[in-house]
């Protein structure tokens, strides 16, 4: 890991976790060329599932936002075991996809992937500045409000 990337997590007071392992039939991570493919986040912390429920229901933005915040935690470190403990390799987050279990009236996903969007270019700076989408969902696996993937373009 770059030491500017590790002191941006010590300043924000974030320890990266161990990359969860896959709840289902799927890779946590692909390497394609010099693309990093990261499979969907849930906001897991330590190995549980910290916000669940629904935007527009029983989950408010700010709540929201911190789940968008634990997925991208949750990136970062699938990124970090996928490259082998050097997120110094990562040369642009590409994408990050957002969905967000809300009630159909609820039209502030944006507002809850932001969480997530804000975390990372906070670490990575200019390489974490990146194209979204933010969209709602009926619901999500594991009853999670919030859950994110992500394109990373990597130093080979």
């Amino acid at each position: 890991m770059s030491d500017q990337i590790a002191a941006r997590l010590k300043e924000m007071g974030i320890s990266l976790p161990e990359a969860a392992a896959p709840a289902a039939n799927y890779v946590p991570y692909v390497i394609s060329g010099n693309l990093l493919y990261i499979s969907g986040q849930l906001p897991l912390e330590s190995g549980k599932i910290a916000v669940s429920g629904h935007l527009g229901k029983n989950v408010d933005v700010a709540t929201g936002q911190r789940a968008a915040e634990l997925c991208a935690i949750n990136i970062l470190s699938q990124a970090r075991a996928a490259l082998g403990g050097d997120l110094g390799r990562i040369k642009r987050v590409v994408k990050l996809n957002g969905f967000v279990a809300s009630t159909p009236d609820f039209v502030e996903q944006h507002l809850v992937i932001n969480g997530a969007s804000n975390l990372i270019a906070g670490i990575l700076g200019e390489a974490g500045k990146h194209a979204r989408a933010a969209v709602g969902m009926a619901a999500l696996p594991m009853n999670a409000a919030v859950e994110i993937d992500a394109i990373v373009e990597i130093a080979q």
